[in-house]
């Protein structure tokens, strides 16, 4: 076995997938993309989750990649053991409905024993235990001997999350040796005991699980492998745990001589150590990524950590600040493979010096009076610290909660979280509040409220769609120079064509260029002083304050939110006029896919309405009134009966849009310069919000055009499955739905004559039990209601009657029971007989003492269980 650094199985893992025809990409963002409800990428597969759904079409069907993975659901544990960790690679290589299982077990075979150079004897393969395929190919096709390949169940070898995409796997062991084992002769994967390590995990996704629990083949079936890279690195280097990896124990050595301590002499030490060495690790990738401290999502995860290795960086006796120090560490360790992390070097070690030196400055106060609190509490012979006393530990002293946790949990104490959480809630309505309009400000606005006064924008977005301007501000959670590829920021620029998010309409959207740098506004806001704050994320290159740059808006996105907007307007006049004066405007929202708008009104409105108001707002549209906006003062725009805009705060000077002569609003919103620009306008929905507040929902423009294409589509569809043109769609429905109630009335009939011809037969098999007349019968396919009906005659022919009826539908059983009032009065019970009835079926059920329904799966048992009836009785 070849002895190999972790920078090297890397690169030898990618090597041999670019050789073997994969697409080699480098690793995403620890930021996930594609998935807004994760906060940070946990798994090799999850950059390509649409790849494998067909949302998104992959630049190859076959890839490979090394990805930079986050979990911190156990962050507690890290440190604590050897072998947890927050930040880890994933080596994985993928097919999408390319090669199987054959080809997928095949290539990962090789590069173990060829070219890592693995003994065959060391390794054993496990499989789902019904996938004879996956059984067959190692033992037939890669030459496993039998005995080595292990079938394991569902919980061990089989992926699935609810419904959807879910296949068997076939993992990878090593064999660490007898050493490690239980002494079991039969041990083997699977087994509790550390002996066999599981390193490579092949999964086949090849079937889809529905709501009911089946499963169904997929035409498409892929490939998704995953293997720890700090796992086989271990293998590679034959030690025990990921502190001992080449890259990892670079990096503990390097606190281990800051600390001047020793390793593996001291538990307490140990547990500081390991703690400091995964902490900064994953720091210094997430700076890297462009993730900034804050209190909330990432970044509350990333300050959690910085402060977690910073607290353990004092227990160790290190009164400065070391974590920044240890930002070389790591780059040298991983510069070779990561060379963004290169190239960030001295800002990442400043957005870590800056939260460093910020908790230094408390930490020291915060544990002296954590400390009282703890012996305060020692004192009163209590164990849990009040929520009020860890917010001010929080609040005053940033203290994470999790931190203040830890350190009680050292002494056996704990925080009341409620408490916590309900103290935290009032200071966020406190923020809420002091902020106003501000909160609507995403990223860093306290940062960006903190910039100087003479900081300011000039919107020119009605008059320009691109224009040269100059940068005077970068911002993330800190006041910053310049900004880097990966990271999340908000730009100033002294002038912009961006429209900020307000009145009802979305905020621009585009990209800010200048030579070698590019970034994407994703969105744009109000800030204070007049600002405009672009958010965007970095694609490639830096910038710097006072560089000049070309602001380019999205047109496309900008005129088909005007489209709307200005559709807007023309509702608003339109049901004023065709529902009344009374109505007002209660709120909108535009953007390039819809308008909404919410009024006041105190009932819904009627379709014949609604067509009415569809159609007067397109006469306006087919009109072409020109659109025009001048601003003068609010006085005059009164005098002009403009309206104002709900939610719009307006100083003397105004903007009054007009549209011919048909609307004059106030509104500082981007339009169009002709109302037929808008093309078509068609109400999706009409609804009520509140008490007398009613909401229309639009389209416009190709949204329209779109939907129009989608209605033609179903209806030549539904043409073809009734065999008719759309010309003649409408009588073909009524005809067939006539043949329908025709078909319904015949079967009603034929299934009473059924059920009387069974009445007459079943009346001769009735048994007197004891003091019951019972009878029992079996039917096949026959509808409840019949069944019912039927028990109900049977039942009414004698006084004391007990009827117990079987139907057999696709495989399964339906049971019936009935007794008649003297029979329940003389001791019979339906609901007791047909429980035990259907229990013979395989089923269950139950009911009142005269009439019960059950279920069962084993038809097979029918006649069976229908004997068990007199049984009972007896």
């Amino acid at each position: 076995m070849r002895k190999m650094g972790l920078n090297e199985i890397r690169k030898a893992f990618l090597d041999f997938y670019a050789e073997n025809d994969h697409y080699v990409t480098a690793s995403y963002s620890l930021v996930p993309q594609t998935d807004k409800s994760l906060l940070l990428v946990n798994a090799g597969m999850q950059p390509l989750k649409n790849y494998f759904t067909g949302t998104e079409t992959p630049p190859s069907s076959r890839m490979a990649t090394c990805q930079k993975c986050m979990r911190t659901g156990d962050i507690e544990n890290v440190g604590v053991t050897a072998r947890h960790a927050t930040f880890f690679e994933m080596l994985g290589n993928f097919s999408f409905g390319d090669y199987f299982k054959e080809e997928s077990l095949k290539l990962g075979w090789r590069f173990i024993t060829e070219i890592l150079e693995v003994p065959e004897e060391k390794l054993w393969p496990s499989v789902y235990y019904e996938d004879d395929e996956a059984f067959d190919i190692w033992r037939d096709v890669i030459g496993v001997p039998e005995e080595k390949i292990v079938r394991l169940g569902k919980a061990d070898n089989f992926w699935e999350i609810g419904t959807g995409p879910c296949g068997p796997c076939s993992e990878i062991y090593y064999d660490r040796g007898e050493a490690y084992g239980c002494g079991d002769p039969e041990c083997k994967p699977g087994c509790e005991c550390e002996r066999y390590l599981e390193f490579w995990n092949h999964v086949f996704t090849q079937y889809n699980k529905d709501e009911n629990g089946n499963y169904t083949e997929l035409e498409k079936k892929n490939i998704d492998t995953g293997m720890g890279l700090e796992r086989i690195a271990c293998i590679m280097q034959d030690v025990d745990t990921i502190f001992e990896v080449d890259t990892i124990r670079y990096i503990r050595d390097r606190v281990i001589e800051m600390a001047g301590a020793q390793y593996g002499k001291e538990r307490q030490t140990d547990i500081s150590i390991r703690i400091i060495t995964d902490h900064i690790k994953a720091v210094v990738f997430m700076v890297g990524d462009g993730i900034m401290p804050n209190n909330e999502g990432r970044g509350y995860v990333l300050r959690r950590l910085l402060r977690r290795a910073s607290r353990h960086a004092k227990m160790l006796g290190m009164t400065k600040a070391v974590l920044t120090e240890l930002v070389d560490a790591v780059i040298e360790a991983y510069g070779e493979s990561y060379e963004n992390l290169v190239a960030r070097k001295s800002f990442i070690k400043r957005i870590v010096k800056i939260e460093e030196d910020r908790f230094q400055t408390t930490i020291d106060q915060g544990l002296n009076i954590l400390t009282e609190y703890m012996d305060a509490l020692k004192a009163e012979q209590k164990t849990e610290l009040s929520g009020e006393n860890a917010f001010k530990l929080y609040d005053t002293y940033g203290f994470p909660l999790e931190l203040t946790m830890e350190i009680l949990e050292e002494y056996d104490m704990t925080v009341n979280q409620v408490e916590f959480s309900q103290h935290m809630a009032a200071q966020r309505e406190r923020a809420r509040t002091a902020r106003g309009d501000g909160e609507a400000l995403g990223w860093a606005s306290d940062a960006v409220d903190a910039l100087p006064k003479e900081i300011q924008s000039r919107f020119n977005g009605y008059d320009f769609l691109a224009m040269e301007a100059e940068v005077t501000a970068i911002v993330s959670e800190e006041i910053l120079d310049e900004a880097f590829e990966g990271m999340d920021v908000s730009i100033i620029l002294n002038e912009t064509p961006f429209y900020p998010e307000g009145g009802g309409q979305i905020g621009d959207v585009g990209f800010i260029k200048a030579d070698g740098f590019l970034a994407e506004v994703v969105e744009t806001r109000k800030g204070v002083e007049n600002r405009i704050v672009h958010h965007v994320k970095v694609l490639d290159g830096h910038i710097k304050v006072s560089d000049r740059v070309m602001a380019s808006v999205d047109v496309k996105k900008r005129m088909a939110t005007a489209r709307n907007h200005s559709a807007t307007h023309l509702l608003h006049k339109t049901l004023r006029e065709l529902v009344g004066t009374h109505v007002e405007q209660a709120g909108s929202y535009v953007d390039d896919t819809r308008m909404r708008f919410d009024f006041s009104h105190f009932e819904p409105i009627s379709k014949e309405t609604l067509l009415k108001i569809e159609t007067q707002v397109n006469q306006q549209i087919f009109m072409a009134l020109p659109i025009e906006a001048n601003e003068m003062s609010i006085e005059s725009a009164k005098d002009k009966g403009a309206m104002a805009l709900f939610g719009e705060k307006y100083g003397k000077t105004v903007r009054v849009v007009t549209m011919g002569d048909y609307s004059i609003e106030l509104c500082g919103g981007t339009h169009l310069r002709n109302t037929s620009e808008i093309g078509l306008f068609k109400i999706v929905s009409e609804t009520g919000v509140a008490a007398g507040t009613r909401r229309i929902e639009a389209i416009t423009g190709e949204a329209v055009y779109k939907l129009m294409l989608e209605n033609d589509d179903k209806l030549t569809r539904v043409s073809d499955l009734l065999k008719t043109s759309t010309h003649d769609l409408e009588s073909k429905v009524q005809s067939v739905l006539s043949d329908i109630k025709v078909l319904q009335k015949e079967n009603e009939h034929l299934k009473n004559r059924l059920a009387k011809h069974d009445l007459k037969q079943i009346e001769e098999s009735v048994k007197m039990i004891g003091a019951f007349q019972v009878i029992t019968a079996r039917f096949s396919d026959m509808d409840m209601n019949t069944l019912r009906n039927l028990g109900d005659q049977l039942k009414n022919k004698w006084e004391s009657s007990v009827v117990v009826l079987a139907n057999e539908h696709e495989g399964k059983v339906e049971l019936l029971a009935m007794a008649s009032d003297l029979a329940v009065k003389n001791g019979a019970h339906a609901g007791n007989i047909i429980r035990e009835v259907a229990k013979i079926t395989g089923g269950g059920g139950g009911g009142k003492p005269n009439m019960a329904q059950a279920g069962g799966k084993d038809a097979n048992k029918i006649d069976e269980a229908l004997q068990k009836v007199y049984a009972l009785l007896s």
